[in-house]
């Protein structure tokens, strides 16, 4: 049996991953940890710790408590302020006996900063909405001059290791945008961004040494609760659905490329279409798995566990296609507090009554 310890534990894109292993049935306990005790105590996992935010000199001491306690053979993170702190002492870690499976410091640094993984993908030639860095007025008012579409507007969102769309917001309107910047404090933080369609696809990807391991394309048929938000985007996806198309492989992989020759972990490939119907990258959603994870484990695609196995023990899966290997179509429609489902066109025909 080995321990696995996961950070962040009680939080939908941790609760994901723990369901996952735990539907393996390998026989590992799945060991929690978190810094909000309220999300905590609500998690899957057969053991609990409190531990200090990341980002506090605390962290590394409690965090090395917890390894002397329990001994766990492996630790995975997910999301990006603790990816960040973790990659930087994984030497650390590793010295601890703790197994890591994660991308080169280097190539986290560059996905959770917004700004660099644009410079790479322009540099490489990757289609993206062209981005300009926020740092005074000037620089604003050269964004709604140069990036603005039809209707005038562009988009706003912060560039640092934040999710859920922290700061963003479509608009128009240059004096609002100034207030917004203000209110976020986010002078030389934010990026604006020419304005692509709502319609949005992830290339969610595990990658050993260069070469793909397994890769599973979700579109994403809306945002949860993002009706309440100025942008419309929360980061927590209502409705999910498998999709396979061979650009957006080709995209992803490129995009990928671009960042690191030599792709090792989990690369998240988040794109938005443009108004020509090209998938454009937008960020890379590292050395983590999407919040939705658990809808690829109840299809038959359980990629957590792939990914525990090949950390532990260099164990591939052996899959007749390696890229898109789920049916198109498969639904995971998502409401709060209500269990999430997996859900087919037939299902809904058969279950709603649409005629009457």
């Amino acid at each position: 049996m080995s321990k696995i310890l996961i950070a962040g534990c009680g939080g939908a894109p941790s609760e994901g991953v723990v369901k996952s292993l735990l539907a393996a049935n390998d026989g590992d306990e799945v060991i929690g940890m978190g810094s909000e005790p309220t999300d905590l105590i609500l998690s899957k996992a057969q053991k609990k710790y409190v531990v200090p935010y990341s980002n506090t000199t605390e962290y590394k001491g409690k965090l090395f408590k917890i390894f002397e306690k329990e001994k766990p053979n492996m630790l995975h993170a997910q999301n990006d302020l603790e990816i960040y702190a973790i990659s930087k002492i994984r030497q650390d870690i590793q010295q601890a006996g703790v197994k890591l499976f994660m991308p080169s410091h280097e190539t986290i640094d560059t996905c959770v900063n917004k700004f660099k993984s644009y410079n790479k993908w322009v540099k490489a030639g990757v289609k993206v909405p062209q981005n300009i860095f926020i740092n005074n007025e000037d620089d604003l008012k050269r964004a709604f001059n140069e990036l603005s579409n039809q209707e005038g507007m562009i988009w706003l969102r912060s560039g640092d290791i934040a999710g859920g769309g922290r700061g963003a917001l479509p608009t128009n309107d240059y004096e609002f945008a100034k207030r917004w910047i203000n209110r976020f404090k986010g002078w030389g933080n934010f990026m604006a961004a020419e304005m692509l369609t709502k319609d949005t696809v992830t290339f969610l990807s595990i990658w050993y040494q260069g070469e793909l391991v397994v890769a599973q394309t979700r579109i994403r048929k809306g945002w949860e609760h993002g009706n309440r938000t100025l942008s419309g985007v929360t980061g927590v996806t209502k409705v999910g659905q498998t999709y396979s198309d061979d650009k957006v492989t080709e995209i992803s992989i490129n995009a990928i490329k671009a960042i690191d020759e030599r792709p090792h972990g989990i690369f998240g490939v988040d794109m938005a279409y443009d108004t020509a119907g090209v998938p454009n990258p937008t960020e890379i959603n590292i050395a983590r798995f999407f919040t939705t994870v658990f809808f690829f484990t109840t299809a038959g695609l359980n990629m957590p566990k792939i990914y525990k196995d090949i950390c532990l023990y260099e164990r591939f899966p052996s899959l007749e296609k390696k890229i898109n290997p789920l049916p198109d179509g498969l639904m995971w429609m998502r409401g709060m507090d209500t269990a999430p489902r997996l859900v087919t066109n037939e299902i809904m025909q058969e279950e709603l009554i649409l005629n009457y």
